[in-house]
Order: C-alpha cells, then structure tokens, then sequence
C-alpha cells in the first residue's frame, strides 16, 4: 500500500541521526543538547514527595495554579513585565509542543512565517502541516546579524507570524535592544504575531542581558514567549515547558492546547512550583555555564578549529575551514566514525542546505567529557 502524507519529504532529523552514529561508534557526543550530569537531586526529591502525596491524575489543562503563579512572578521579578497566572500563562509539554500548538492555532493555507535561518528543525515542519508558507532570512556565519532592511523587504500582506529566537540555537548569539527595536518597528501597524522562543533565557554570558521581547509594550502585545525547564534545569527528558501571552492570544491557544496534549505531568509541575521559588536555581545558570564554556574554548585554543565565543546558550559554533573542505554533513559524520566526537552541522538548519564550514558542539557536559572532547579536537 502506498500513503499520501503531508510530511512525505522530511527526513530522519540530523540529531538522531549524529546521536545514533555517537551510539555506534562509542563517540562523545556533543551534538545533540542535553547535558551529561543530574539534574538538582532537590528536584527529584520534590516530585516525588508530589507522588506520594497523591498528584498522579490529570492536572488543569492550563497547568497547576501555583507553577503559574511563581511564572508570573519570575516575569515580574526579571523583566518588570506582567502576565496573569489565570488566563495568560500555559504549561505545555515542553517548548517544542507550545510551538506546534501556537503555529497550528494561527498559521492557516498559505499565511506566511518569517523565520531566521539557521533556524532549529522543528519550525517548519508544523508551518508545512498547516500549509503555511516558510520565507527565510538567512543569516551570515559568522556573526549572524541581522540586515533589517532585508527583512523588511519580506514583509507582505501575507505575513502572519514572525518567529525569533534569542539566545539562537546554533549560533550562540543574543539579540541586540537595537534587533528589538527594529523589529518593533517593523510590525508596528500589522496584525503579525510573534513566536519567541526564549528557550535559553537564562543562559547568557560576558554580562550581557536577556532581551526578552516582553520588555517591550509594543511587542509583548502581540507576542508568545515559549521557554524551557528542561534546559533550565538539566532534565530535558521531563518535556515541561511553558509559554505566556496576551489574554486574547492565549485564549486561542488553549482551544488547540486542550485537544493537543490537554494537560501536562502533574508531579512535576508541583515540583517546580516549589523549586522556582528559590531564584538562585535559575539566576546562577550564567556563571554556570559560562564556566564550561570557557573551559572548553580555552582548551581547542591553539587547534586548527576557529570561533567566536557563544554569547549564549550551551552551544558553540567552530569553523572547520582551516582543516577541509568537505561538506560539514561528511565532515561531522567522519569526525564522530574516525574521531570518536559527534557534533551537528549547520547547513541542514540554512537556506538551501548553505555549508558555511561550521559545527555545533554542546557543551553542557561534565569537565571529564569536555576534557576528553578537547583532546581530540586538538589533535585534528
């Protein structure tokens, strides 16, 4: 029997595939992002008190009242922004559902979504489903700014949705308050929504901030802010996410939510209710993490490999060029058969596959994985 679908063309995602050659080979492997150490043991302690305690049906579909709350206080307390517990905060089933719920609640036969690439997988596929259009603002490796005036040229009475993404996966770069600005401007007088996927929030470096699109009225207003406890807190295996907005938007997005996941592991979301309420959980991420990074980038320094230090996220970009110049698919997939190293190349996230010599290697791992990775990239 042969089957018509509506994803008939999409591949195995680039991430099973580098995991799944890690696995084979007995690689490191820094390609896909998760971390390699525990998540807090406090938090394994709370959702199992929450187990036994007896929350193990059915949470509200909007999510427990009291994660809601300490979300809403977090926006309060970071940004100065507020979003109501009761009708303008979702919990979702990590970051990737809240994006396919907003995406399917709103992009209809042939609306068109602005997104900048390299851009993580799992837009436009759902934009596909949903026979929308993709129009792609391909960004330049390797400091991936952002020409606006480019932008503003793809803006048509067709636009419906602009989806950023900022700390950006994989570039480890941030977005500017001049970015904001601009794009401010660009939607002033539209009815465009925004996706923001603020996923690594709380993973910036070099004392830089945040530019949460939240801090900014004329934005926040049309906007959805997805973020991620699983990257938050080391436990990307829980998929719990949430994501905020604008009482009238969020009304729309429950509709799809309910018959989508209609709720979320009640366990853990007590769990987290209670352990948000310590800010130094999230607040010390940045040192954290920036700790590892510059771990890993002072150790491949005097390597073949060049960067530009990830300003943030747990992701750092190197250009191979100075090695190859294979295709950085062959590359990537040599160094984790040859090399025993799995890392993610760049052009499956570009504009017509573009191979700017470029992989991302995740370095939220334990000292002794980064160790044993900086040996082997130093003797390439």
């Amino acid at each position: 029997m042969e089957f018509n679908t509506k994803l008939s063309n999409i591949k195995t995602t680039i991430f099973t595939v580098m995991s799944k050659l890690a696995k084979e080979h007995q690689a490191i492997n820094l390609s896909q992002g998760f971390p390699d150490f525990n998540t807090d043991p406090k938090l394994i302690e709370l959702t199992t008190k929450a187990m036994k305690k007896g929350y193990n049906q059915y949470a509200p579909m909007q999510g427990v009242f009291t994660l809601r709350e300490q979300i809403s206080e977090k926006f309060n307390n970071l940004y100065h922004s507020t979003y109501h517990p009761d009708t303008e905060i979702t919990i979702t089933s990590g970051a990737t559902q809240a994006i396919f719920t907003i995406i399917s609640a709103f992009i209809e036969k042939d609306d068109e979504v602005v997104i900048f690439k390299p851009a993580y997988d799992c837009y436009e596929p759902a934009i596909n489903l949903h026979k929308g259009r993709s129009v792609y603002v391909q960004l330049k490796a390797p400091e991936f700014r952002i020409d606006w005036k480019k932008v503003k040229q793809l803006i048509t009475d067709k636009t419906k949705m602009i989806i950023i993404n900022s700390p950006h996966n994989p570039s480890g770069t941030i977005w500017s308050n001049e970015d904001m600005i601009a794009l401010e401007n660009l939607v002033k007088d539209t009815n465009i929504i925004i996706l923001s996927d603020e996923v690594y929030e709380h993973i910036i470096f070099d004392g830089k901030k945040h530019q949460s699109l939240c801090l900014y009225p004329h934005l926040k207003e049309r906007c959805f802010i997805v973020a991620s406890f699983g990257k938050t807190f080391h436990n990307t295996g829980w998929k719990i996410g949430y994501c905020a907005a604008p009482k009238a938007l969020m009304h729309e997005f429950r509709k799809t939510h309910q018959f989508n996941v209609f709720c979320v592991n009640h366990p853990m979301q007590i769990a987290f209710a209670e352990y948000l309420k310590n800010k130094n959980n999230y607040l010390s991420l940045n040192n954290f993490y920036q700790e590892k990074r510059d771990c890993f980038l002072n150790g491949i320094k005097n390597s073949r490999f060049k960067f530009i230090p990830s300003q943030g996220t747990y992701f750092q970009l190197l250009d191979y060029s100075a090695i190859t110049n294979e295709n950085d698919v062959n590359f990537a997939k040599r160094l984790a058969t040859d090399h025993k190293i799995a890392a993610i190349p760049i052009s499956v996230f570009n504009t017509d596959n573009l191979d700017q010599k470029m992989l991302r290697f995740c370095f939220a791992k334990k000292e002794e994985t980064l160790q044993k990775a900086i040996g082997i990239l130093c003797n390439i």
